[in-house]
């Protein structure tokens, strides 16, 4: 079987959609949100109820109290993280609400 001249990941095709389409930033989010997943206890990743990015500032949304304190102390770690793997031009800023 010849191998054709073009032949994508599925991954970079739907990078290259979401680019032409304008919703990089929501599949950054859902990256986001992965990385959280397996970064946290299962128990507190279920109090993360959205991860959102506009305008460069990653915005998480979590219902418990004690989770968005301990999120806020370390708010230099986790944007640290974001930036490290995303890039400082996606994620300029972190907002824990």
């Amino acid at each position: 079987m010849k191998k054709k001249k073009r032949e994508y990941q599925s991954s970079e095709l739907v990078k290259s959609f979401a680019r032409i389409y304008g919703f990089e930033d929501k599949l950054i989010a859902f990256e986001i949100k992965d990385f959280l997943e397996e970064y946290l206890d299962e128990s507190l990743f279920c109090e993360i109820k959205s991860v959102n990015i506009e305008n460069d500032c990653v915005i998480i949304e979590i219902k418990s109290p004690l989770l968005k304190h301990d999120f806020q102390m370390r708010k230099s770690f986790y944007l640290k993280k974001f930036q490290d793997k995303f890039g400082t031009d996606k994620c300029n800023d972190l907002k824990i609400v």
